[in-house]
């Protein structure tokens, strides 16, 4: 299922298997949220991770909350960071949101890296819930040459810096995973940073690239249809839903593994009442059967988890990806 079909499907979902009953937590719960349209921001162009999903996820939010839920694609500053903090410098009433990706704890330590201003810190926000958790996966036009990572990688070796690759933006999930993989692997190639993941997707389609690190769900109807080729992925395990591509630790690069996770937060200070609320229906709207089927199709599984398991795992996660980037240091 490609992204335009799981948004077809989604739009679609009976009313009655989104939304619980009215007697439900969510119904009973008095504090007053929301009061009015709530808006989720997802700081990159339509088409890549956080856009997949946010878009089903905010169509099962608002029939459990009997509020629209706006998705707000602002892409700009590479990477996801103009909208990561135009959701930081929100008012903490529950009505702005953040669909974001892991690159949300990179960008903060890349200006750092470089001495730039600080446009927003990880501490200001807080984890609501995670949707989609996958590794990425080493993605290649049909009609390239190269069959395996194998192939890929002493291509690179003969030509270093003429292979081009695709990403979201400077040090955005797609560049790191990338840059990481070209660091273990002792290899240069040619970046080229896009507005976001699909805008890069079409750079690949009409070979302005040659290569992309993405999520399986955002390439999955481009590779049943005939016009890209998976050649590995980052995971510590293969992913189900491309049997056939290794694992660059099988490979031998037992350093490289990357996930291109996709989760909900608010503001930091957002009233407890508020994310309590909150909390309960995002479990709702993810975790209901047509929303775990839709992205099930589309190649990426549901990887629900609660605010305080979640907020484990962005520590966790970011402290692996802060230290991925010093190691890699100043690339452009």
């Amino acid at each position: 299922m490609n992204r335009r079909e799981l948004l077809k499907t989604a739009a679609a979902l009976p009313l009655s298997q989104l939304l619980l009953p009215a007697s439900s937590d969510i119904a009973r719960a008095d504090v007053a949220w929301p009061t009015h349209n709530v808006t989720m921001i997802v700081p990159f162009p339509a088409g890549g991770q956080a856009d997949l999903a946010a878009r089903p996820t905010a169509m099962a939010l608002e029939r459990i909350i009997g509020k629209p839920v706006i998705v707000d694609n602002r892409a700009g500053g590479g990477g996801g960071a103009v909208g990561n903090a135009a959701a930081a410098r929100a008012e903490p009433d529950g009505h702005t949101l953040l669909m974001t990706l892991s690159s949300l704890a990179v960008l903060p330590e890349a200006d750092r890296l470089f001495e730039r201003p600080v446009s927003y810190e990880v501490s200001q926000f807080a984890p609501v819930a995670r949707v989609l958790a996958d590794p990425t996966m080493l993605t290649v036009p049909a009609s390239a040459p190269w069959k395996t990572a194998e192939e890929f990688i002493a291509d690179a070796k003969k030509r270093p810096g003429e292979i081009a690759y695709g990403s979201s933006g400077p040090y955005g999930t797609l560049h790191v995973a990338m840059e990481m993989f070209a660091t273990s692997a002792g290899i240069k190639l040619l970046h080229v940073p896009f507005r976001g993941a699909g805008p890069a997707l079409t750079g690949i389609l009409n070979n302005t690239v040659q290569a992309i690190a993405t999520a399986p769900g955002t390439v999955r109807g481009q590779v049943d249809d005939g016009k890209m080729r998976v050649l590995a992925c980052w995971g510590a395990q293969r992913v189900a839903s491309f049997p056939d591509a290794p694992t660059f630790q099988e490979l031998g690069y037992k350093d490289v593994e990357f996930y291109i996770w996709a989760g909900l937060f608010a503001q930091k200070a957002l009233p407890e009442p508020i994310m309590t609320k909150l909390r309960a229906a995002m479990k709702q709207a993810v975790l209901s059967p047509e929303v775990k089927k839709t992205f099930e199709a589309a190649g990426s599984p549901v990887a629900y988890q609660d605010a305080p398991e979640f907020a484990k795992f962005v520590e966790a996660d970011s402290a692996r990806l802060i230290a991925a980037v010093k190691k890699i240091g100043k690339v452009q």
